[in-house]
């Protein structure tokens, strides 16, 4: 009876402590779900400020476009400012240039004038005397014609005579007539001087309209060059808030990432503390009942192992050093996170990296500083032909970059669906290959 009562007793106590496991409602346990549901939150909270900051990167990579569209613009109407500008100064320097032209013709027009006139009024002299003479000799009619003949001493007196009067009649015309053809040929000089003087003109008159015109063109390329150059700084401005907005998004989500991660530690220590809590009340009930508690307690605690997983472990850059040349080096480290996720704006090798991040970051770790954007890395280090490219090498493409690993062959963080992959350097249309090492 004894016995039976003992045992009673003790099945009592065993019964008890099972019933107050089960029945008591640890603290741990609305704490745990409550740091669950608080992290759920704080990482529903960095999808969103993801996908915020996903949006503000294409409102910059198209404002980054724009300014690059426009910078391309304002640079082509500048190229054409400064051709209009020469034209306009040529043209100057050849309107000068007329214009001593038709001073030097002004000069010879009136002197040819003055020519002209001194040789009218010689001509005019002349034929005036010639008049006096015919009108003597015809007033005197043909009497002292034959009175001078009649008074000749002898025959060749009366032919010297006659030969006397026929010279002079020549004498007036020769003359005349060598001043008739003087003023013609000064008329005809003057009228040629005349002729270039109007043609000099007209090249002025033509000129000046085209002086005119280049001044239109260039005050009209001055005012669009301008209003580029203010589209330009409100593209700029554009950019620079998307950019603000960019580092306030990452400034939040690094905000986000580090309380997630503050809260599953918090998760991670309550988990522990549940574990620990619930061990101690396995250990109470075997030191109750031994055989019936060393069963749940093996069962408890085979359940309670959180299983582990293994994460992917990666090369440092350093471990590369010596491997081979520096450009196979940086290739062969770029390669280890083929795999991993495309993330625009992004700049980690394992989180995530879009394709200039990428590279940017491959770089860094080698020590070399490169520019972050895919538009300025078309300009790094020394540019080479496609065909001498070598393991190393950056790969440049419209809007996009990778790295050349050989054998035809880049490594590249592709689009947010295939995330950082190989793929044929001639998949697109390459830009410029760019040797930094």
């Amino acid at each position: 009876m004894h016995m039976r009562r003992k045992r009673i007793r003790h099945l009592s106590v065993v019964l008890a402590a099972v019933i107050m496991v089960l029945a008591a409602k640890p603290v741990w346990a609305t704490s745990i779900s409550d740091l669950e549901r608080q992290k759920q939150e704080m990482e529903q909270k960095k999808k969103e400020a993801d996908a915020k900051k996903a949006e503000e990167q294409q409102r910059y990579n198209n404002a980054s476009g724009k300014v690059n569209s426009i910078q391309s613009e304002v640079d082509e109407v500048a190229e054409e400012i400064e051709e209009v500008d020469a034209a306009l100064v040529e043209t100057l320097a050849s309107v000068d240039l007329i214009e001593e032209d038709i001073a030097k013709k002004k000069d010879q027009i009136e002197e040819t004038t003055k020519e002209y006139e001194e040789a009218q009024a010689v001509e005019a002299q002349q034929y005036e005397s010639m008049k006096l003479r015919i009108k003597f000799m015809y007033e005197k009619g043909d009497t002292n014609y034959l009175q001078l003949l009649l008074e000749s001493q002898n025959f060749s007196d009366m032919v010297n005579k006659a030969e006397y009067v026929e010279k002079l009649y020549e004498y007036d015309r020769r003359l005349l007539e060598e001043y008739k053809i003087a003023r013609e040929t000064v008329a005809a000089l003057k009228q040629k001087l005349e002729d270039e003087m109007a043609e000099l003109q007209a090249q002025e008159h033509e000129l000046m309209e085209e002086k005119a015109s280049l001044e239109a063109i260039l005050e009209e390329k001055k005012r669009t060059y301008e209003n580029y150059e203010v589209q330009l700084a409100q593209a700029k401005q554009e950019a620079a808030i998307y950019k603000a907005n960019i580092k306030k998004q990452n400034d939040e989500i690094r905000k986000l990432e580090s309380e997630v991660a503050k809260k599953q530690s918090e998760i991670d220590a309550a988990k522990k503390a549940e574990e620990e809590a619930r061990k101690a009340q396995e250990l109470a009930l075997q030191n109750e009942a031994a055989q019936s508690s060393s069963k749940s307690s093996s069962s408890d605690s085979s359940s309670s192992q959180g299983s582990s997983s293994s994460s992917k472990s990666y090369a440092s850059a350093s471990s590369y050093s010596g491997t081979s040349g520096k450009g196979q080096q940086i290739a062969n480290y770029a390669c280890q996170f083929i795999g991993n996720p495309y993330v625009s704006g992004g700049t980690s090798l394992t989180q995530g990296a879009d394709c200039s991040g990428f590279v940017w970051r491959v770089y860094s770790d080698f020590g070399y500083s490169v520019p972050r954007t895919s538009y300025s890395l078309r300009s790094a280090g020394t540019g080479v032909s496609y065909s001498e490219a070598q393991p190393g090498d950056i790969m440049c493409y419209a809007g996009h970059v990778g790295i050349y690993i050989g054998n035809g062959q880049i490594v590249h963080a592709s689009t947010p669906r295939s995330g950082i992959k190989i793929t044929h350097a001639t998949y697109k249309e390459i830009l410029s290959v760019r040797r930094i090492v």
